[in-house]
């Protein structure tokens, strides 16, 4: 089966459908999981830790960006399932020369719905794969008619500390951001951007973000920066995993807004 994934690479998955797929990122290996894919599951990263019974006994392949790739021609996958941001490209171009690699990428909504549709189409789950869009898609239109926390507010999505460093544009966290409605404050700067507090300051930020990933913020660093914006701009502490783990987990989203609004 030749197939092109969201890189337009053409990819040629001999074993059709797959029965030895190895995941090289969390969202992924989640997504497989609710394919109904787990017995396929030959190998994932340390960082796959959704859900735990996969964790726990599935063989680890090493980090997302620092793969081991002996370990994984021992595996003889038929498929194997990364994305452009997340792995690197010199071991993605080693393991393609031994194994079919189908690479994600996704930037957007949209890009996330169709990496859906694709890894049910190469896995042989295309009505599950449906099954779970139509899922996601209710749940952000039910959205659209509810109030909720960050609902046009200017927020600023922290993902590290020391220096603090921002989601800007064309990022999937980012086009989240916009989906639900909030306006993030570096809209007009792009990817990942450094920003200190006296920045902060002055961009009428009425949210700041602190995401649970992949820097852990805790407690301590919410009123840390708290104490340093003053009241006119409230800190929180988000769950990282709803906001950026593109596939099965993004139709929480609009609970966890509805439970995060709830809570403070």
């Amino acid at each position: 089966m030749v197939v092109q994934d969201q890189m337009k690479r053409e990819i040629d998955i001999k074993n059709f459908p797959p029965n030895r797929i190895l995941s090289l990122v969390p969202s992924i290996t989640e997504l497989l999981v609710e394919l109904g894919l787990s017995e396929k599951i030959v190998g994932i990263t340390k960082f796959c830790i959704h859900p735990e019974e996969i964790f726990k006994s599935k063989e680890k392949i090493g980090g997302t960006k620092n793969l081991n790739i002996e370990k994984i021609k021992t595996l003889q996958p038929d498929l194997i399932i990364g994305n452009k941001e997340e792995n690197v490209k010199s071991q993605i171009e080693e393991l393609e020369k031994l194994f079919p690699v189908w690479m994600s990428d996704v930037n957007t909504y949209e890009d996330a719905l169709d990496m859906i549709q694709s890894i049910g189409k190469i896995t042989n789950t295309e009505n599950t794969a449906h099954q779970i869009s139509t899922q996601i898609n209710s749940a952000f239109e039910e959205l659209k008619h509810s109030t909720y926390l960050l609902k046009n507010k200017r927020v600023l999505y922290l993902i590290w500390y020391q220096p603090y460093i921002a989601v800007a544009n064309q990022t999937f966290i980012h086009n989240m951001l916009l989906k639900i409605g909030a306006i993030n404050v570096l809209q007009n700067q792009n990817r990942y951007v450094e920003v200190d507090v006296e920045t902060m300051q002055t961009l009428s930020i009425d949210y700041v973000l602190l995401s649970s990933e992949p820097f852990p913020f805790k407690e301590k660093h919410k009123e840390e920066l708290q104490a340093l914006l003053g009241n006119k701009t409230k800190v929180i502490l988000v769950d990282g995993e709803v906001f950026s783990w593109y596939g099965v987990r993004m139709r929480h989203l609009p609970s966890y807004l509805r439970m995060l609004g709830e809570s403070i």
